[in-house]
């Protein structure tokens, strides 16, 4: 089979999250073409796992990978945050929960919608064709200020307001429908040093309309506190992000879960009880080897969060 994607930090999610007991569940939030989930289904005989994943062209491609293990794996194609909120399963609560959320090289190499700047595609960027909005939509309609806003916050882009002003200019002349066209405006708009930088100058603008045409940010913030609430005590929840606004996010949601008052700061006093919901195991993030970034340079970002579930809240 052609898989596209090499799943990053693998010796690291096994080791963190492998089953402690016989039979346990795993929810896969991202399943992507299947790689995470493999590794664990190939490593534990009785593990069983939920695979999640909005693209049902690339849930297509797991489930032929995945296809000898059978009844062990089921698939949802739905946003993690959908399933979490309206949670399918009952009473049947997972053990332990990855989320890796960076984009799969396939969506890059195979889904032809746009979403790099090396090729000459239609700048769509949807990862689940329903959405309403694509980066098409967004590049040909926002105000300037609000183009810049966005460029900025989800891209962390010095120049958007250069390149948001490009972009103005350019589809007053003409819409802007490709990647190629895109790629072109933010490369003239920028100084001539930021072209040749560590990362091609469309790197940051590219992520930001990502991010704002799937809701990525929002997903995962909603997520997080869903798939909490359904893990099983003494369960574990890992997360592998791959920019700043993504870890950020992580990072501060399993300090405050793991502080022993939970309680919003406005409250007089403590109603939690003082104790903590979670145990952060790594106190750092884990990242790749440097082996593993020379094998697999897309790795180079990964960052990857543990927590153990201590209990429920509202015990």
């Amino acid at each position: 089979m052609d898989i596209s994607h090499r799943s990053v930090l693998k010796e690291e999610v096994l080791e963190l999250l492998a089953p402690r007991t016989s039979g346990e569940l795993l929810i896969d939030c991202t399943l992507g073409e299947g790689g995470h989930s493999e590794c664990f289904l190939s490593s534990f005989a009785d593990l069983k796992i939920v695979g999640l994943d909005a693209d049902t062209s690339i849930q297509s491609v797991a489930k032929k990978r995945l296809a000898d293990y059978g009844e062990r794996i089921r698939f949802f194609n739905v946003w993690f945050n959908t399933f979490f909120r309206e949670y399918p399963l009952g009473d049947e609560r997972p053990d332990s929960i990855l989320f890796d959320l960076g984009i799969s090289v396939y969506h890059y190499e195979k889904s032809g919608r746009g979403f790099t700047f090396n090729k000459d595609e239609p700048l769509d960027m949807r990862l689940e064709s329903g959405l309403e909005i694509s980066a098409a939509d967004i590049v040909n309609n926002y105000p300037e200020e609000e183009l810049a806003n966005l460029i900025y916050e989800f891209g962390e882009e010095k120049y958007s307001r250069r390149i948001s002003k490009a972009i103005l200019r350019a589809r007053s002349e003409e819409m802007i429908i490709t990647t190629k066209q895109l790629a072109d405006i933010i490369w003239n708009s920028v100084p001539v040093d930021y072209r040749y930088g560590r990362i091609h100058p469309g790197t940051r603008t590219f992520q930001a309309l990502r991010i704002a045409v799937n809701g990525e940010l929002a997903r995962l913030k909603t997520a997080l506190s869903s798939a909490l609430s359904v893990l099983k005590p003494g369960g574990r929840m890992g997360v592998i992000s791959f920019h700043s606004l993504e870890d950020r996010i992580v990072k501060h949601y399993f300090r405050d879960k793991g502080r022993s008052c939970t309680c919003p700061p406005e409250w007089p006093i403590c109603k939690c009880g003082g104790k903590p919901v979670v145990k952060v195991l790594t106190k750092r993030a884990v990242r790749p080897s440097d082996i593993e970034i020379k094998e697999n340079p897309p790795s180079r970002s990964a960052r990857f969060r543990v927590i153990e579930k201590l209990m429920d809240e509202s015990d």
